[in-house]
């Protein structure tokens, strides 16, 4: 078998969410950017949060509002 092939195990390694929220969790990198945690996920919170990348929230608003005209 081969030795030492697995990566460095950091038992602290700090989170850090979009949100403004960090913790710490064991993780083979030492920092972690996430942009959803669960103090924002909305199935967590409860809140109806829309997540947008690439603004298709909003493509998707201006396509159903020229469908309606």
């Amino acid at each position: 078998m081969k030795t030492d092939i697995h990566p460095t195990y950091h038992p602290q390694a700090k989170v850090s969410c979009a949100c403004g929220n960090t913790f710490t969790v064991g993780s083979a990198k030492e920092r972690l950017e996430v942009e959803i945690c669960s103090k924002c996920h909305p199935f967590y919170t409860g809140g109806s949060k829309i997540v947008d990348t690439a603004g298709r929230v909003e493509k998707f608003r201006q396509r159903l509002a020229k469908k309606k005209k």
